[in-house]
């Protein structure tokens, strides 16, 4: 069975429209869904340990989706979770005064989904990263909170979460 770890961004809660509408896309095709809670939590090392303790005893095969700092969180956490996929949203990569926070591309499959009209994270932060890992890089017509883009976002999971299910990493070839 697959499992899918959401963790949201600094402004929003575990359960926001996003998540709620994802998770409900991942269990619809039979995998587990559940999002961590780090409502309080502002230091983003402190949520990638929350995540690292959340995630320990899951022995399914594991996709971590973060939005914001979530993304940041889930890629921080990512390799040594041990994850098969890392699908991330407008993440939270080389934040002016904090380039040097940004985490190693873990090597395993990414999709990255941004918004052109990101006025909190440029769009640029996730091309740049996206060239350096080689990840799948879908950008929208949307905004940093991206929700107008739901459906899109949804289609591009569901795509991602298949390609994992197949044994294909996130750019068509084998995992």
């Amino acid at each position: 069975m697959t499992t899918v770890i959401f963790s949201h961004g600094q402004e929003s809660g575990p359960w926001g429209t996003k998540i709620r509408s994802m998770a409900e896309l991942v269990r619809g095709m039979g995998c587990g869904a559940d999002s961590i809670d780090y409502q309080g939590i502002a230091d983003p090392t402190e949520r990638v340990a929350k995540l690292v303790e959340e995630c320990r005893g899951i022995d399914d095969t594991l996709i971590l989706v973060g939005s914001s700092m979530g993304g940041h969180v889930a890629t921080a956490a990512a390799a040594e979770l041990g994850a098969a996929g890392l699908f991330v949203l407008a993440p939270a990569y080389y934040m002016p005064g904090y380039e040097e926070l940004t985490p190693t591309p873990p090597d395993l499959p990414i999709c990255i989904v941004h918004g052109w009209r990101d006025d909190v994270v440029p769009v640029g932060n996730s091309i740049r990263f996206a060239g350096t890992c080689n990840a799948a890089l879908h950008v929208l017509d949307g905004d940093h909170r991206l929700t107008e883009n739901i459906d899109e976002i949804n289609y591009y999971l569901r795509w991602f979460i298949e390609k994992i299910s197949a044994g294909e990493n996130a750019m068509g070839g084998s995992a």
